[in-house]
């Protein structure tokens, strides 16, 4: 079992910059990749960024890449996600999430451990 807590979220101008944690408790959380997912009102939860166990790899959907970046500090047991330019459509609840196996996954399927969400907000 993994629980997982997101934190760092809140409201922002256009163009600032946000920095999400994902703190993790549980079974051997620095073993598996970790993922961050968007979801907005109204909209399916899709993939933003996962980061291999080891913190050697990552991916990034199209839309956030030169802007948003995830790492990973295994003595914290934490996770980040570093968002700058932010733009009014990256409002959203962010969530983390533990995968079921190693690689880069992208697809929610490949998760089976979720955050509550932090909510991020990008005013314009």
């Amino acid at each position: 079992q993994v629980r997982l807590v997101e934190s760092g979220g809140g409201l922002v101008q256009a163009g600032g910059s946000l920095r999400l944690s994902c703190a993790a408790s549980g079974r051997a959380f620095n073993s598996v990749p970790v993922g961050w997912f968007s979801q907005a009102p109204g909209k399916e939860r899709k993939f933003v960024a996962t980061i291999a166990d080891g913190g050697g790899s990552t991916r990034y959907t199209d839309s956030v890449k030169g802007r948003f970046t995830i790492s990973r500090d295994d003595a914290k047991n934490t996770v980040y996600l570093q968002m700058n330019s932010l733009k009014p459509e990256d409002t959203a609840v962010y969530y983390c999430a533990a995968a079921k196996l190693n690689g880069l996954p992208v697809s929610l399927a490949s998760y089976n451990y979720f955050g509550q969400g932090t909510q991020v907000t990008v005013s314009s």
